[in-house]
């Protein structure tokens, strides 16, 4: 059984960085393609960051790019979410997600697997 565990995430002023980690357990984590998703209160669960098998390519929604930075360490199996100059507007529960497409990446139906989420509030 694939398991998703998130961390990182925190109340911090805007600004002010995080890195969301999200470790891999019960299954092959290089064969999957991963993501972190948001989900603020009264909205849709929305697209932040795509990082395809190998590490590359990478995608972004336009709203946070050039400020988060999707990684990747198959030895450790885990995925990253470097946040920098978070905005109050970034405040939302974070999730992590496996097993999608590159072709699909921004669709959350295309993927597997999910973590529980982990909460990120930026203050003004």
């Amino acid at each position: 059984q694939v398991q998703l565990v998130e961390s990182g995430g925190g109340l911090v002023q805007a600004g002010d960085s995080l890195r969301l980690s999200c470790a891999v357990s019960g299954g092959t984590f290089r064969r999957y393609a991963m993501g972190w998703f948001r989900q603020a209160p009264g909205k849709e669960r929305e697209f932040v960051a795509a990082i395809s098998r190998s590490g590359d390519p990478k995608y972004y929604a336009d709203s946070v790019k050039g400020r988060f930075t999707i990684s990747r360490d198959n030895a450790k199996n885990t995925v990253y979410l470097q946040m920098n100059s978070l905005k109050p507007e970034d405040t939302a529960v974070y999730y992590c997600t496996a097993g999608g497409s590159m072709t699909y990446y921004s669709d959350y139906l295309r993927y597997d697997y999910w973590g529980q989420g982990t909460q990120v509030t930026v203050s003004s």
